[in-house]
C-alpha cells in the first residue's frame, strides 16, 4: 500500500526586527491599536527607522481602514436593516484587532492581525 503524504500549506513569515527595537519601540506600537488615527505617529518621530514600529503602523492603518469602511458601509445598509448586523459584526472585530495588535505589540511580536494584516501600505 502506497504511503501518501499531505504538505501543509506554508504562511508566508512575519517579518522579523530585532529585540532591543521592539522593547525601545513598545509604546508607540501600542498607542496606535488603542487610537488607530494615530497610526502615523511613529513614521514622524525616531522611530521611523525601526522595523518594529514600521511594522505595527502598517497594522495599525490596515485596522484604521478596516474600521471606517466597515462603519461606512454599515451605516448606509442601515436603511436595510442588515447594517445593525454588519455594525455589530464590524465593532467586535475591531475590538478583537486592536486587542490581538496590543497583545502582540506588548510582546514585542510581529504577527500579522487576520484577515487584514497581509496587507502591505507602509513599506
Amino acid at each position: 500500500m502506497e504511503e501518501q503524504t499531505t504538505q501543509q500549506p506554508v504562511q508566508p513569515a512575519a517579518p522579523q526586527g530585532n529585540q532591543s527595537d521592539a522593547e525601545k519601540n513598545k509604546a508607540m506600537a501600542i498607542i496606535g491599536y488603542i487610537i488607530p488615527i494615530l497610526f502615523f505617529i511613529p513614521l514622524v518621530t525616531d522611530a521611523k527607522n525601526s522595523v518594529f514600529a514600521k511594522y505595527h503602523a502598517n497594522q495599525q492603518l490596515n485596522f484604521l481602514l478596516f474600521a471606517v469602511v466597515g462603519y461606512i458601509i454599515s451605516s448606509i445598509l442601515m436603511v436595510v436593516l442588515i447594517g445593525f448586523l454588519l455594525y455589530f459584526l464590524v465593532m467586535i472585530a475591531s475590538i478583537v484587532f486592536m486587542i490581538m495588535g496590543i497583545i502582540n505589540a506588548a510582546k514585542g511580536e510581529m504577527k500579522p492581525l487576520p484577515l487584514i494584516g497581509g496587507i502591505n501600505i507602509i513599506k
